[in-house]
This record gives C-alpha cells, structure tokens and sequence, in this order.
C-alpha cells in the first residue's frame, strides 16, 4: 500500500479541515449526494463533470479516463488537498497498469494525491486483510466480466458476483437503479463464503445496505463510494489508515446519523 503524507489543508470557509476535488461522471446522480453524507464536519469538496458526447458506456468510460487531466485543470487555484476520481468502470477497462501511470503522471503535475475509486477500495480490502470478496455488481455483463479481471489482477479472490443490473428505459441503466437493487443482490450472495462484499460503481447507491450490513455478524460490506470517501479523508487524517480507524469509518462512524437524516419518511 502506497504511504499517505499528511496534507495541511489551506483554510477555507467551508472546508477547514480540507477540500476534495470529485471528478463524477456527467448523467450520475448518485456521487454528490452520497459524498455529502460521507463528508465530516470541516470538510468540503469542489465538483467537477466528466464528459462524452459518445453513445456507449464503454465510449464514454475510455472519454472519462482520457481527460482526467484536463478535467482536473478545472479546479484552477483552488486550494485542493486531494483529487478523488468517482468512476470505477474506466478503471476496470484500462486495467491496473494504465491507471497507475495515469494516477502518477497527475500527482507529479499537481502535487496533490489523485485517488481513484478502484484503487481505494483496493487500499481498503489490503488494510484490512479481505482478501475473499463478493461483487455486487450494477453493470452489464460485459463491465461486470471486465470488473472481475481488474480485482484478481489487484490479487483478490473473487468468489461470487450478483448482479443488480436492470435494462430498462430509464435515464441510465446504472444511475436510475435504488438501494433496493443493492440491497436485493447483496441478500442473494449472502450465504457466500466471503471475506466481503464490494458493492460496485459509484451510481448505485450504496450507503443503506452498507449500515444494514454492518450492524450484522456477517462478511464486511463496502462499496466504491464508501472507499473513495474514506481514502481522501486519510489524506488529511491518517488515523484513518490505521485497521480499527478504517473499519469503523466504513461501518457508517460518523456518517451513519447524516445517512438517516436524509431519509424521507412516510
């Protein structure tokens, strides 16, 4: 696992603590709402659009990955601490190899770390030594089958996949898609014998199943977003690297009442 040095977070009004640049997939719906849950008081994050004029998901993930670079620029001056990259499936096609160049060639640019969802929930699994895995998948078969390959190249073991994927003609396949069909999928690999569950993408929401399994003597659950979260947030305080500062963060330690606060009820 690659060291984390400590950032000193610039004081901004709002992110006192620090503030994280998010790159979110142009139609999704899910990244926002869900980071501001995820987000401890002091900190704030700057939101920037990734962008395809491409007609496919696969097109538009390999747009996505393409202009990391260029999307990051949009932040200008701002007194980023850390980049947080909220699109697993360009990672899943362009494979361990290409993303780490691509990470590296950010970070010597701009001097900041450049997280991405995949390698944060990579990052989290070795920490906290998971390394038999379930896939709670929202994807198509064929990004699902790409996923697979990228978390055993990773060296974990992927012992099951179900699926929540549902094509419909919805908005998005993936970002019209509820708690519900995570949490369904994730009742249907349950009797897996796993280390965890890894709830994938950062569209389908994840947040209600990953405190409902929590609080379980069941595997670990956690999901793309959750990682991604938690990793940025180490930038700033590295006891979250720490196994017992990791596990309870991703167990819903301190976001767990933002989480609840946001549920309508009837």
């Amino acid at each position: 696992m690659r060291k984390v040095e400590a950032v000193e977070a610039k004081l901004v009004e709002y992110a006192r603590k620090g503030l994280i640049g998010l790159l979110t997939p142009q139609a999704n719906t899910t990244v926002e709402p869900e980071f501001t849950i995820l987000m401890p008081p002091g900190y704030a994050f700057l939101n920037a659009r990734l962008v395809s004029d491409r007609t496919t998901i696969e097109g538009r993930l390999d747009d996505y990955f393409a202009g990391m670079a260029d999307t990051v620029n949009q932040f200008a001056n701002a007194p980023i601490g850390a980049y947080a990259f909220a699109c697993t499936g360009a990672s899943y096609l362009q494979g361990i190899a290409r993303e780490a160049e691509a990470v590296k060639s950010i970070e010597d640019a701009k001097g900041r770390p450049f997280i991405t969802a995949g390698r944060a929930v990579a990052d989290a699994l070795r920490l906290l030594s998971l390394a038999r895995i379930g896939l709670i998948s929202p994807y198509p078969p064929g990004l699902t089958e790409a996923s697979v390959g990228y978390w055993r190249a990773h060296g974990f073991d992927v012992v099951t996949v179900a699926s929540a994927y549902r094509a419909d003609d919805s908005f998005h396949p993936i970002y019209s898609l509820s708690a519900a069909s995570a949490q369904s999928a994730l009742g249907e690999a349950f009797s897996a014998d796993v280390d965890a569950f890894v709830l994938l993408g950062t569209g389908m929401p994840t947040l209600g199943p990953i405190l409902s399994q929590a609080g379980s003597d069941g595997p670990f659950a956690l999901s793309c977003m959750s990682a991604l979260a938690w990793r940025s947030l180490a930038v700033f305080e590295p006891r979250l690297m720490e196994a017992d500062g990791a596990r309870g963060y991703l167990r819903g330690g301190g976001w767990r009442s933002r989480y609840e606060a946001t549920q309508i009820k009837e």
